[in-house]
């Protein structure tokens, strides 16, 4: 499951942090950077992913 959410993470930053913490602020900013650009929502998703 987790190499799964790795694929789908670097796909669609959004949705990869949304598998990790659901509904929550993270996700949100998660969304807000993948908006202003792809990178930063993917830095942003990857730091989710290693953190926990």
């Amino acid at each position: 499951m987790e190499l799964i959410r790795i694929i789908i993470s670097v796909l669609i930053p959004p949705l990869g942090a949304f598998l990790k913490v659901g509904l929550g602020m993270h996700f949100w900013i998660n969304l807000v950077l993948t908006l202003c650009g792809y990178f930063p929502g993917l830095i942003h998703v990857i730091w989710l992913l290693a953190k926990k």
